[in-house]
């Protein structure tokens, strides 16, 4: 009799919370080894690609309105 179960996948939260907390560099080696053992890469390299254009866009839009801002 086998107890174990199949590795469960992880959620859009999860994901979403561990690519934020590795952008700012405190994610827990709890949170990591959860990833590694259940995250699929392609889906944190999705997210960390869009974290990082959302990100720079983001930034983008500060510096325009302080341009803006000071212009006038």
């Amino acid at each position: 009799m086998n107890d174990e179960q199949p590795p469960k996948s992880l959620t859009l939260r999860q994901m979403l919370q561990s690519v934020l907390a590795g952008a700012l560099g405190v994610q827990s080696a709890k949170n990591r080894v959860r990833d590694f053992s259940h995250g699929k890469p392609s889906h944190f390299i999705l997210l960390g690609l869009g974290f990082t254009l959302l990100f720079v866009l983001v930034l983008l839009g500060v510096v325009k309105l302080v341009l803006y801002l000071v212009a006038l």
